[in-house]
């Protein structure tokens, strides 16, 4: 069975409002019909809510597009309209980030000599609080105090960036303090779209967490445990490293197929460590997903037992096939695999307007001749970032008897999946939608529920405590 997934890239920035030509409600209405014509999931969830709540919950979203001009604003009804079907794997983002380079390039800033505040920052012994230099990945990251704003209580600017869109000085990100104490975040992401997170932790000291965004005291020292998690999080690509005497760690950021070079290159230069090593824990935090085949090369490590695969039927329309005839030309994609797109393409063009079930049958079994002696136990770190492909590879690990999952539940965005994406007439958005419908609903849904753990990690267990954790609860086998 192929299967290529495309994960949602966040590329979104603050915008003025529409063009003379262009207003919200066409583009509301753009949404509708395309929606309608060519996601695989519209008359799944048409069928479960009824045909009278869809004409109410448009006629509200027509009624409020008529009074938006502003893009942004637009932008938020039309996601809110979407949500009717789903919450993920749907969404419409921006695509007028180069027409705005102008506002990149005027964010705001905060007015300070870098060189004096790096001097403070370098007199503080033992620093505790927000306030600090910060690194992440590709920036350094300066908070301070800020005392002219009073909802704001830190506001963190640039003073490094390997991000050509980032300039010193422009605020990065924003911490206000919530009515019970703690504190929350808003974090410009690299085309300075804002994310907001309802809480950020100081972890003692050289670690501020917010949702999949990390950062850590710069020069400061962390305890292994520490160590361990601010590699794992942040690191871009896939790594794999021995973390005890009978433990190894591996970390994969993404399933995207432009890191599927990268994860078995890890994997095969690793082979024998990892065939001669008891236990092995796969940390998938925040992994959003990507293409199956980048998963491929794991499964022979963890594999027991024939691992049953159930499929998925497409629908096919003339502007859903688009994308079976790029994969016909994908530099990425193996012979074989253009092989497959070819005759499926020819397949769905054959049955436009149906549901297509591009395999033979609808389940598939994937059977393997070895079974590796080690290792013995696989731990796999999981949270509610898990989507898409990422949750199609646990379907698939869970079932060998060395597999347990650890964490929280994923974020349930599996059902219906396959994206593709359509640009708006007015080239103000870009729509992306499904293809593809599982054959497991509605008996076995994933979509809004997510993957449970073996092992539920607590509100009382934190985050940087998960790999010292499993690795304990591996050890006990």
């Amino acid at each position: 069975m192929k299967k290529f997934v495309l994960t949602l890239l966040l590329f979104m920035i603050i915008s003025p409002a529409f063009a003379q030509k262009c207003n919200c409600l066409t583009n509301l209405k753009w949404l509708i019909k395309t929606f309608e014509q060519n996601d695989a999931g519209f008359a799944y969830v048409l069928e479960k809510k009824g045909e009278k709540a869809y004409k109410a919950h448009n006629r509200t979203y027509i009624e409020k597009a008529r009074n938006i001009d502003n893009r942004d604003e637009c932008l938020k009804l039309l996601n809110n309209w979407t949500e009717f079907f789903r919450k993920n794997h749907l969404q419409v983002v921006p695509n007028y980030l180069e027409q705005d380079s102008l506002i990149r390039q005027n964010f705001p800033q905060v007015p300070l000599n870098i060189q004096a505040f790096e001097q403070k920052m370098a007199a503080q012994m033992h620093p505790t609080g927000f306030e600090g230099i910060w690194i992440t990945d590709g920036y350094t990251i300066g908070i301070m105090k800020d005392s002219a704003n009073q909802n704001r209580k830190y506001v963190g600017f640039i003073i490094e960036s390997e991000n050509p869109n980032w300039k010193p000085r422009q605020i990065k990100l924003e911490i206000f303090k919530n009515k019970d104490g703690s504190y929350r975040m808003k974090y410009f992401m690299g085309n300075h779209y804002p994310m907001e997170f309802k809480k950020v932790e100081n972890i003692k000291g050289n670690l501020l967490v917010a949702g999949f965004i990390i950062l850590q005291r710069k020069n400061s020292e962390i305890n292994p445990e520490l160590t361990w998690f601010f590699k794992s999080i942040s690191a871009n690509k896939p790594f794999l490293e021995k973390i005890s005497d009978n433990t190894i760690l591996l970390r994969i950021p993404s399933f995207q197929l432009t890191a599927k070079k990268d994860i078995d290159s890890v994997l095969e230069s690793n082979k024998k460590l990892i065939t001669k090593t008891p236990y092995l824990i796969i940390d998938l935090r925040n992994n959003g997903g990507g293409s199956d085949q980048s998963y491929e090369k794991i499964i022979p490590f963890i594999y027991t037992n024939p691992i049953r695969i159930v499929g998925q039927e497409f629908l096919s329309t003339k502007l859903n096939n688009q994308r079976m005839e790029k994969f016909i030309h994908h530099p990425l994609l193996s012979e074989e695999d253009k092989k497959w797109a070819k005759e499926s393409l020819e397949k769905l063009n054959k049955h436009l307007g149906e549901f297509v079930n591009l395999d033979e049958t609808i389940v598939n079994i994937q059977k393997l001749d070895t079974i590796y002696p080690y290792p013995q136990y696989v731990g796999i770190l999981i949270n509610k970032f898990c989507g898409s492909t990422t949750e199609q590879f646990l379907l698939a690990a869970k079932q060998s008897k060395k597999v347990k999952l650890y964490g929280k539940p994923t974020s349930g965005t599996l059902d219906i999946s396959n994206l593709n994406a359509v640009t708006s007439p007015c080239g103000d958005y870009v729509l992306w939608y499904g293809l593809s419908k599982s054959y497991r609903i509605p008996e076995m849904a994933i979509d809004g529920v997510g993957i449970q753990p073996d092992f539920y990690f607590d509100p009382s267990i934190k985050p940087y405590e998960w790999i010292r954790l499993t690795k304990e609860m591996l050890n006990y086998h």
